[in-house]
């Protein structure tokens, strides 16, 4: 047997919810909603950077440490526990996961000290994979047909919810302090582990082998498939310009040019969620077979966008338009990447996610961590340059891509 075979369970053992020809509505809309309130756990302390250097007492680069770290978990949480959603039955992981992410959001709320926040942060943001659990979840019960416009749905809520988290996370600490938001989402988080444990359908595993062979697939994976890795750099550059945005822009907001409480900061990151109308018509671009086109416009908007910021950074109007461009690109790009990842091997789509996530979410890492260096050593505007370089080294390696896919195709007729 191949180890492409070994990996992969008998038809028989597939679930009746594969097998269906369709996904029921209200469904799609739980698997929207349970993916938008985990990933929100990643971006609830961006709005809140700077209360929590002042309560902390500490730096501008050690605040946007924090966003780097919960990062940096989720990176982890990708490599490690998402090919898990091909090893084991995905619901009963799935309540795994959420019960741990709900005790690390309490010792979030209940901090003493920044590093005690910063490691309960690196665990929130290991086990909130949860959402890219569920997203090959809502990919592998989809028909073929339509898989695009399901994944699109389901990520316009994991969108939404990356948006939207910073504008409550800053109404909530107005009004009750930084804590709550935290203890709230432990709350919330407990609640959608009953949920979904009412209702996800039970979805076999499709591997049996052992962990370690699984973590190793996943590598070989990316050695096999070409596109699971460009694609990967293409979204890693958007990310990490995104992250770079949106980690910093706080600071601006709240500085002595707009004055914003943290209730204004909130109402602009409203705003940009905006951005995630584009969901759906991204996943339906896909299915058309306009991936790359549309792919080389989003790189364009980003860096326009980020040229549009350097210069209204005395103009909200400027800075909200160009906030809503630079998530609609980010997203498009996202969604396009995760429909071309999926098509490449239907039974290993959990570790196909897992190296797509980690790849960008590094990027996203290092744009965080990239972005708040900039803003301290220039301001604003060294912060756009670096997110207009960002979608611009895409762009190059974009126009690339049919040189390399011809090159592939003279490999395999010799």
């Amino acid at each position: 047997m191949s180890q492409s075979s070994a990996l992969r369970t008998p038809r028989s053992t597939e679930t009746t919810a594969q097998a269906a020809p369709g996904v029921p509505g209200r469904l799609v809309a739980l698997l929207a909603v349970a993916s938008g309130m985990t990933v929100a756990n990643l971006y609830y302390a961006q709005p809140l950077l700077s209360s929590l250097r002042d309560v902390f007492h500490i730096s501008t680069a050690a605040a946007g440490l924090l966003i780097t770290l919960t990062q940096v978990g989720y990176v982890i949480g990708m490599l490690f526990l998402v090919p898990l959603g091909d090893r084991l039955e995905k619901r009963r992981l799935v309540t795994v996961l959420l019960a741990v992410t709900t005790l690390a959001l309490v010792a979030a709320g209940l901090a003493t000290g920044f590093p005690m926040l910063l490691a309960a942060s690196l665990i929130s943001g290991a086990t909130s994979v949860v959402a890219q659990i569920l997203v090959p979840f809502a990919a592998s019960l989809a028909p073929d047909h339509a898989r695009g416009r399901i994944v699109g749905r389901v990520m316009s809520g994991l969108l939404t919810g990356i948006l939207l988290s910073r504008t409550l996370s800053s109404l909530v600490s107005d009004l009750a302090g930084w804590r709550v938001v935290y203890l709230g989402s432990a709350v919330l988080t407990a609640l959608l582990a009953v949920a979904l444990r009412a209702a996800l359908p039970q979805h076999a595993p499709t591997t049996s082998v052992p962990y370690h062979h699984v973590l190793r697939s996943t590598v070989r994976l990316v050695r096999t498939h070409p596109a699971l890795l460009r694609r990967g750099l293409y979204q890693a550059a958007m990310f990490g310009s995104f992250s770079a945005f949106w980690t910093t822009v706080s600071y601006v907001l709240t500085g002595p040019r707009f004055h914003y409480s943290p209730v204004g900061v909130g109402i602009f990151a409203l705003v940009g969620a905006a951005g995630a109308a584009i969901a759906p018509f991204a996943g339906h671009w896909a299915d058309r077979g306009l991936t790359r086109p549309i792919t080389g416009v989003a790189f364009a908007v980003a860096a326009l966008a980020f040229a549009v910021a350097g210069l209204g950074g005395h103009s909200i109007v400027l800075l909200a338009l160009a906030a809503i461009a630079v998530d609609m690109a980010v997203q498009t790009t996202l969604i396009l990447g995760q429909h071309t990842v999926y098509e490449l091997d239907p039974a290993a789509r959990a570790r196909l996610n897992s190296a797509f996530i980690a790849t960008f979410f590094l990027g996203g890492a290092l744009g965080s961590q990239l972005g708040s260096v900039a803003y301290r050593s220039g301001g604003w505007v060294a912060v756009t340059v670096l997110g207009a370089a960002l979608p611009v080294l895409a762009l190059l390696y974009w126009l690339t891509e049919h040189r390399a896919a011809a090159r592939r195709q003279d490999r395999d007729a010799v």
